[in-house]
């Protein structure tokens, strides 16, 4: 997110977990699984913040496991995929993850609909698994059952302050202000130098987004945010129930825009809640 914003930021550690599983063709440069998962078990697929990559959610993949399967998307120019030219564009992303998906889930009861297949965003995250759910909706690979909009304003609130891509300062000062990164990671002229290209075009990814102005999705809609949270109040938050026009339900958490980390317990709890209603 950013100060007038929506969304966003940092990549936690710079380790990356090992996946347990990798999927293969174009799944196997977009997905991650850390943790194994039985064959009919329905699927999670979680949507990283803007800097962040698809190791943040190991720990929520490993404590859902084996009942549930989450299949975490690792976008371009980050870590092992650091090669790979980032893409500045929100409904690029979700095209792109979207095909992923649609590979991984072939044949199996998630992308036959007869398992839950849910999506989990957090914060920039929110606005790729939204996008990426339209897709679905319209035809265009597997829709999902639910979606999940985690430390995140609701899309037609997404805005960007230009002045944080004013310079490498700004964005890192933007980065420090949400918590979720150790300011000695970004004083690493080395590691900084790895981590800003993504983050920079990730922001700039939030700053050319506009939804459609109809845009909603018909499946149920969780908002899950940090009541301490800087940059997303609660009733922006709410908002969410604007974008869909099927059931929408607010949780907030102790915690600020990384409440994930101290609060997986309760992370865990609304989401094999959410499956369990969907089942």
């Amino acid at each position: 997110m950013s100060p007038a914003g929506t969304t966003a930021t940092t990549p936690g550690p710079i380790t990356t977990p090992t996946p347990t599983l990798t999927p293969t063709g174009t799944a196997a440069a977009w997905l991650r699984q850390y943790a194994p998962a039985d064959s009919a078990a329905p699927c999670l697929v979680v949507f990283p913040h803007a800097g962040g990559s698809a190791g943040f959610f190991a720990p929520l993949a490993r404590a859902l496991a084996p009942a549930v399967r989450v299949l975490a998307v690792q976008y371009p120019g980050r870590l092992e995929r650091r090669a790979d030219p980032p893409v500045a564009d929100v409904r690029e992303l979700a095209a792109r993850t979207q095909e992923a998906i649609a590979e991984a889930v072939d044949g199996t009861p998630a992308g036959q609909g007869t398992a839950p297949l849910v999506h989990f965003g957090h914060s920039m995250g929110s606005l790729v698994a939204f996008e990426t759910a339209l897709l679905g909706e319209g035809g265009h690979g597997p829709a999902p059952t639910a979606l999940v909009a985690s430390g995140a304003r609701a899309p037609a609130l997404t805005r960007v302050d230009p002045a944080i891509l004013r310079n490498d300062d700004s964005l890192v000062e933007e980065v420090l202000l949400l918590g979720g990164t150790d300011p000695a990671v970004l004083g690493d002229p080395d590691l900084r130098a790895m981590i800003l290209p993504a983050l920079r075009a990730d922001y700039g990814a939030l700053q050319s987004y506009v939804p459609e102005p109809a845009a909603r999705v018909h499946c149920p809609v969780r908002g899950v945010i940090g009541d301490r949270d800087p940059l997303v109040p609660v009733d922006d938050a709410r908002r969410w129930e604007d974008h869909t026009t099927g059931r929408f339900r607010l949780r907030v958490l102790p915690g600020g825009h990384f409440y994930l980390d101290p609060r997986l317990p309760d992370v865990v709890d609304i989401v094999r809640g959410l499956l369990t209603e969907l089942s």
